[in-house]
């Protein structure tokens, strides 16, 4: 059995993926500094999978306990680095915070991965690198522009460190998934999403509104340039993202890469507004959304959503799971927050 490490595995994407590959037969061991995620996360992982990971709380920023990590784990085949600060609009009122951890947690871990011999990392990259493209849908050979947000920018910087040390470590096989707009949670409702504090993304604080926790879901803008007026994202169920770290993996581990540096974009190929994100959660639930249009928000971009084709033939994954049903898992989700906090 194939020992995978994924950094940041107690959190929202982190953790479902740890899911999809225990369900695909890897040995999976979790890195996490627990900053934005929660212990218990591993408990809903063993429910789905009647695996508990083994977890260790460790700051990857830290060039030693990263170092020491490694040192113990020598028989790890292959590293899925998801630890990292992943707020926009966070990242531009704390830029230091953001730039010393992203990319100091992604040059420790490629540093001990070739200290120790470990060749093949997938890293968990953003559609942020691509700013406001000139023409949508992006694809792979999109130019990237700058990023809005110095979350975006860590991103663009980690792509352009695997670039470089790709060109130079031609043992290591080194692949970036340009992720859009992940939401959803797992259909079983033991995980999902789960930030501490105030949310920062929509979904979460979408569901929150609508289950009492908070006042009112803000709505950033309704004046951009799209049919309603809000922004456009590409919306992707979190286990079909999940699914698309299972199939690069195993593509890296059976030699089937055909560079060692690759990207590939991971979305639906659908944009969807805010506003009719909305609409299409009311539909899936029945449950009305107390919502308020408010002032753009520093660092979003207008529009984006994905060209897939890449994705789809050269990996052979695609995303299957409908809108409704992804955001009815999300509201299943909120719902068991509920019960376990009675």
């Amino acid at each position: 059995m194939k020992k995978i490490f994924v950094t940041g595995g107690t959190g929202y994407i982190g953790s479902h993926t740890v899911v999809e590959l225990q369900q695909s037969g890897f040995e999976v061991i979790i890195a996490d500094n627990l900053c934005n995620s929660n212990i218990g996360v591993l408990d809903g992982i063993e429910q789905i999978t009647g695996i508990r990971p083994a977890f260790e709380q460790i700051d990857l920023a830290d060039e030693k306990q990263t170092r020491d990590f490694f040192s113990r784990h020598r028989d790890v085949e292959a590293v899925i680095h998801f630890a990292a600060l992943k707020a926009v609009g966070e990242s531009v009122q704390k830029p230091l915070e953001y730039y010393r951890n992203n990319l100091n947690s992604l040059m420790n871990v490629i540093g001990c991965m070739r200290e120790y011999g470990i060749r093949n990392l997938v890293f968990s990259s953003s559609c942020t690198v691509y700013g406001q493209a000139d023409v949508l849908p992006v694809t792979e050979t999109t130019p990237r522009k700058q990023a809005e947000s110095p979350y975006g920018n860590t991103k663009a910087m980690c792509e352009d460190i695997m670039r470089d040390v790709a060109k130079v470590e031609k043992g290591m096989n080194l692949l970036a998934l340009r992720y859009f707009n992940p939401i959803g949670a797992h259909p079983s409702a033991c995980i999902g999403e789960l930030p501490n504090g105030v949310p920062n993304n929509l979904i979460p604080y979408l569901t929150q509104t609508v289950a009492g926790i908070r006042e009112q879901l803000s709505v950033f803008g309704d004046d951009y340039n799209t049919p309603d007026g809000s922004a456009i994202r590409d919306y992707i169920d979190v286990v079909d993202l999940a699914r698309a770290h299972v199939v690069a993996i195993r593509r890296l581990l059976e030699g089937k890469n055909k560079a060692n540096y690759e990207y590939f974009n991971i979305g639906t190929g659908r944009g969807v507004s805010v506003l009719e994100l909305i609409q299409a959660f009311e539909r899936a639930t029945g449950e009305k959304v107390n919502y308020r249009i408010t002032g753009r928000r520093a660092g979003d971009i207008e529009k984006v959503w994905a060209d897939t084709t890449l994705a789809n033939t050269e990996l052979g994954w695609k995303a299957v799971v409908p809108l409704e049903e992804t955001l009815a898992n999300a509201w299943r989700w909120q719902q068991h927050l509920g019960k376990m906090k009675k």
